[in-house]
């Protein structure tokens, strides 16, 4: 008798446990649904009228977060938040977020075997899930081990439920916006211990709507985007409402885009991860993007994909290598710069033209072949042209 009480004591131990862990995590398993008939009856504006980031879905996903445990998922109608005024994330910054892609299959892949597959797919979910952990580390944001493969499962069958929102056609797509908000109400600065973790969508359109459309950049070297041993190598809100008014001058002045440099050094461009295409001579090219191992450089995801691709290009070589203003100078000034691009989600990429550095336009070539091939290679993949694992389908 002493022995099975211990044993049903031990039991039941070990299930308060299981039960504890379960509810400390995301699970996709508890979701509940809750839809309105306007939402449901709104309807999708043309896609030829779409702008980004200002149209949305009718649901959005909400997780919260206290007491050490994450609560069952909700789809709910899109709306607006409660939020108390002494929220950290009001008062102190601290979120954090993702951007991803939900795209419509398109058929006609090279070797026909996507004809008529009318899936939807995610581009590498999994990467931009740690990266939204990380991020959630670094602000000290509690529930940062969450289960990445639970919340991309909730996401899915977000994305389910609004597939009709996903226009179709190359350029197309779902944008994602995973947000992480600290919902602590202290207007003393402390680690958070409440928060939202809450996922809205917007239909969007083709980045450059007449095709590849060249950006011109002007150097910024007065400000920094980021500093070393600070944020800039994570996806965290403080980092983008400073570059505003840098952009807005260099918009005034006739440029696109912010080049952003840090003692010299380039960084990045606008929101976007930069590459530059070196002549070598004897027909050889090489692709260069600046390393992270400074720590102010966003590890982007499309960034992080066209590495490993050129990896494994035999016409030319891919560098992750420090890259100074100066040097691009003379490299342009010598005609050894072929090309150059932003990427990034957004736009996936965008071809430089021209680089305004200490008062002097150098201009680029515009949307060379690695441009090109970047472009269709990435496209192919996410649209399920060319299959490859990064593809991932929505699957609920």
């Amino acid at each position: 008798m002493m022995n099975y009480l211990k044993s049903s004591t031990m039991n039941k131990r070990l299930s308060n446990v299981v039960f504890s862990r379960c509810r400390r995590s995301i699970s996709s398993s508890a979701i509940s649904i809750k839809s309105s008939s306007s939402a449901s009856a709104t309807a999708m504006p043309k896609k030829e009228d779409l702008e980004f980031g200002t149209t949305f879905s009718p649901h959005m996903l909400t997780i919260s977060y206290s007491n050490n445990e994450w609560s069952a998922p909700e789809i709910v109608p899109y709306g607006p938040l409660s939020i108390s005024p002494a929220a950290s994330c009001l008062n102190y910054g601290t979120t954090c977020f993702e951007g991803m892609k939900a795209y419509k299959s398109l058929s006609g892949g090279d070797d026909g075997e996507n004809d008529n597959d009318d899936s939807i797919r995610l581009f590498r979910p999994d990467c931009n899930m740690e990266r939204l952990s990380s991020s959630m580390e670094r602000l000290s944001l509690p529930g940062h081990d969450f289960d990445k493969d639970e919340l991309i499962k909730c996401i899915m069958k977000l994305i389910d439920i609004d597939r009709d929102w996903i226009p179709e056609g190359e350029g197309y797509s779902l944008y994602l916006r995973p947000n992480v908000i600290a919902m602590s109400k202290n207007l003393g600065l402390a680690n958070p211990e409440s928060l939202l973790l809450y996922v809205v969508t917007s239909p969007v359109g083709p980045y450059y709507k007449s095709g590849f459309k060249p950006v011109r950049l002007l150097c910024e070297t007065e400000h920094v985007r980021a500093a070393i041993g600070g944020t800039g190598g994570f996806k965290v809100g403080g980092n983008y409402a400073p570059t505003m008014l840098p952009a807005k001058e260099a918009a005034m002045k006739g440029y696109n885009q912010v080049l952003w440099l840090l003692d010299g050094h380039i960084t990045e461009v606008g929101a976007m991860n930069i590459f530059f295409v070196f002549d070598l001579g004897d027909g050889k090219r090489e692709i260069v993007t600046p390393p992270l191992t400074r720590g102010d450089i966003l590890p982007g995801v499309t960034r992080r994909s066209i590495i490993e691709l050129a990896q494994g290009w035999d016409d030319c070589v891919m560098s992750e290598r420090n890259v100074t203003m100066d040097e691009v100078e003379a490299a342009v000034k010598e005609g050894r710069i072929m090309e150059a691009f932003g990427a990034g989600t957004a736009a996936v990429v965008a071809p430089i033209e021209c680089i305004n550095y200490k008062g002097e336009d150098l201009e680029i070539p515009a949307t060379g072949s690695i441009t090109q091939k970047v472009w269709d290679s990435l496209i192919g993949i996410q649209y399920g042209k060319t299959e490859h694992p990064w593809s991932v389908k929505v699957d609920v």
